[in-house]
């Protein structure tokens, strides 16, 4: 009877055994599903992971597969469920934290920025989440059980031992290698890169399989054609077509209209690209308003200056990538999916705007109201072209708001005002040349809340359509704020750079669209737009190019992100790098903007699709593109430039 008893348990342990990896996984896996995302709720199974099975299946192979690996090599079970537990709630809690910092998800190269971004967590004041402590307990949990559960194992023989490392090893090589880095056999599960979002991605596929397949996103290969005798072809079309043009893109511009002789040479530059900004009263033509004008400078500039909107490349995150196109001319559209220029790519002296004006005897200077090392601007900015970078650590004195979400809260728009103002005052001090200024804002950051701002500071809303959630007008009011406050900089930039006795551009615009509250409400609930995050009307920030020698009005319609500095040397008649020339004349005979798979025409129109001539326009941008980034810098000796004597 003794006898029997222990058999009997001792099978009930081995089924235990058999069973533990396969159920532990499985729990690993809706715990990461859980931290990363913040809920789990019937709509998460129904929109996402149901849809969307063999993905998860994947996730849950793979988990088990580490299982399996530490285990039959350590014969360690607790150490085995503690990595497996760590390898999807590690990059979940990451991933939930990543979201919350710049609206994008956990990706492979955020590695490169462990240091940076821990510091930028702890300077956020990010929560812990309930999930993140139930998961943690569940994990330890789990560990515990395996080590009673597997304490009295028999010893594997070597040989056996050895073959079940080797196939289990084996088994997760040929996960990651034969599925997850294959996108052709990934299709085959029905997993789509999504060229739109990567926080999209993830939710449709997971942490694990998100993070695992943009692994494939850390090659650039080389155009079919790329060779010198295709790029000075292009080039010498370029060249060419400066006889036969037929008239200007924008016949009312400054450029178009004065003298050549009399052209403004080298005027003084001034970018501003300010955080999440968009003209926000556009609301009001839908049902909302507000108790304040909260666009008055730009609305009295647009009749005196050029005027537009930019077709962002991002939505609800990546800046760094509105900035990067702007500066360069380059499309983050040819690069892989979700990648971050500055932190790959930029990693030695590249053409942009800043290197050329260089190479013009311009002072070129950039100043940002965050750490130096977010996005790995401070690497990135000097292989750009600029001198000088002003970083949050080298501000003093400077206001700071809506300390909600962020505690210690974000540089004002009027102080990061002053700060372009008393830089470019010591650049013009220290000597005569040019000054070319790129600014980055931060204030109106997300996320968005009503209790960001004091009441007596704060835009209200007066009217909104039925339907809106009173958390979501507050979080409008809180964003309706940060647009008022960024008008005012506008304001004060202008009424600074009247006064100066020099031709100054400036150029103001927005870096991308935000949720604001949870969700698209606000647009949906409006009309301003539809709940797809595609939707263009989501990408269309708002435009100015002002300068304090012309007041011409141009309408300049939408234009990409990386046709802001083509056009602008553009209207105001600057002598161009032949690679902005082909630029601008792919905005008239091409497209206005061919950006996350949506084609804005010239006359405003948007397409889905790209006619064979726009194909050939869009294979020629990459070409010259990847000769500029990557390749051998054929185009640098047609115009002139050294990166070794400007960078």
């Amino acid at each position: 009877m003794k006898y029997k008893q222990q058999t009997t348990a001792s099978l009930g342990v081995l089924i235990a055994r058999g069973i533990f990896p396969f159920a532990a996984s499985l729990i690993f896996l809706v715990l990461t599903e859980w931290v990363a995302r913040g809920e789990l709720t019937g709509e998460t199974w129904a929109e996402y992971i149901q849809p969307h099975l063999e993905s998860y299946l994947l996730s849950w192979l793979f988990l088990f597969l580490i299982w399996m690996v530490v285990d039959t090599v350590t014969r360690l079970a607790p150490l085995a469920t503690f990595l497996s537990g760590c390898t999807g709630l590690v990059p979940a809690t990451v991933n939930f934290y990543t979201l919350q910092l710049r609206g994008e998800p956990f990706l492979p190269w955020d590695l490169t920025q462990v240091e940076e971004a821990a510091g930028v967590a702890a300077a956020a004041g990010l929560k812990v989440q309930t999930s993140m402590i139930c998961s943690s307990v569940l994990l330890a949990a789990l560990t515990v059980l395996a080590f009673f559960l597997y304490r009295r194992r028999d010893k594997m023989v070597l040989p056996v031992r050895l073959v079940s490392v080797a196939a289990s090893l084996a088994a997760l090589l040929t996960l990651i290698f034969g599925i997850y880095l294959q996108p052709a056999v990934t299709q085959w599960f029905g997993i789509y890169s999504d060229a739109w979002m990567q926080d999209r991605y993830y939710r449709w596929y997971g942490v694990i399989t998100g993070f695992m397949t943009n692994l494939t996103n850390l090659e650039i290969n080389a155009p079919e054609d790329y060779t010198e005798e295709a790029v000075n072809a292009l080039l010498d079309d370029v060249e060419a077509a400066q006889h036969f043009e037929t008239g200007p893109n924008y016949p009312t511009s400054y450029g178009a209209t004065t003298d050549p002789a009399q052209v403004e040479k080298t005027p003084t530059i001034i970018y501003v690209m300010d955080e999440s900004y968009w003209d926000v009263s556009e609301l009001e033509q839908y049902g909302v308003t507000f108790d304040t004008d909260v666009s008055p400078n730009l609305h009295a500039l647009q009749q005196t200056s050029a005027y537009g909107k930019v077709y962002s490349p991002s939505f609800g995150g990546g800046t760094c990538d509105v900035e990067f196109e702007a500066l360069t001319g380059y499309s983050v559209g040819f690069l892989p999916s979700g990648c971050k220029p500055y932190q790959q790519h930029v990693t030695k002296p590249m053409f942009a705007l800043p290197s050329y004006l260089k190479s013009q005897g311009y002072q070129t200077a950039a100043v940002h109201c965050y750490y130096a090392k977010y996005w790995s601007r401070n690497t990135a900015y000097p292989n750009l072209g600029f001198d000088d970078f002003i970083s949050l650590e080298d501000m003093r004195g400077v206001d700071k708001v809506r300390s909600y979400y962020w505690p210690g809260g974000l540089v004002t728009d009027a102080s990061m005002g002053e700060q372009i103002i008393q830089e470019y005052e010591r650049l013009k001090e220290s000597s005569d040349a040019p000054v070319f200024l790129h600014a980055v804002t931060m204030q109106n950051h997300t996320n968005y809340n009503a209790a960001n701002y004091p009441d007596e500071e704060r835009v209200h809303v007066t009217s909104a359509p039925a339907g809106l959630k009173q958390s979501t007008i507050g979080a409008l009011e809180d964003f309706a704020t940060g647009v008022r406050d960024a008008d005012a900089l506008l304001g004060q930039l202008v009424s600074y750079f009247s006064q100066v006795d020099e031709p100054v551009i400036l150029v103001f615009w927005g870096d991308h669209y935000n949720p604001i509250d949870s969700g698209y409400d606000v647009y949906t609930q409006t009309g301003y737009a539809s709940a797809d995050s595609s939707d263009p009307a989501l990408y269309q920030t708002t435009l100015l190019m002002w300068s304090n020698y012309s007041n011409a009005q141009v309408d300049l319609g939408t234009i990409a992100a990386y046709e802001v500095s083509p056009v602008m040397m553009d209207i105001f008649g600057l002598e161009q790098p032949l690679y902005f020339q082909y630029l601008n004349r792919q905005l008239r005979y091409g497209y206005r903007s061919c950006t996350g798979g949506k084609t804005i025409l010239w006359n405003g129109t948007v397409s889905d699709s790209l006619t064979p001539q726009q194909e050939r326009w869009r294979n020629n941008h990459w070409l010259l593109q990847y000769d500029l980034m990557f390749g051998e810098g054929y185009a640098l000796d047609r115009m002139g430039i050294s990166l070794e004597e400007n960078g």
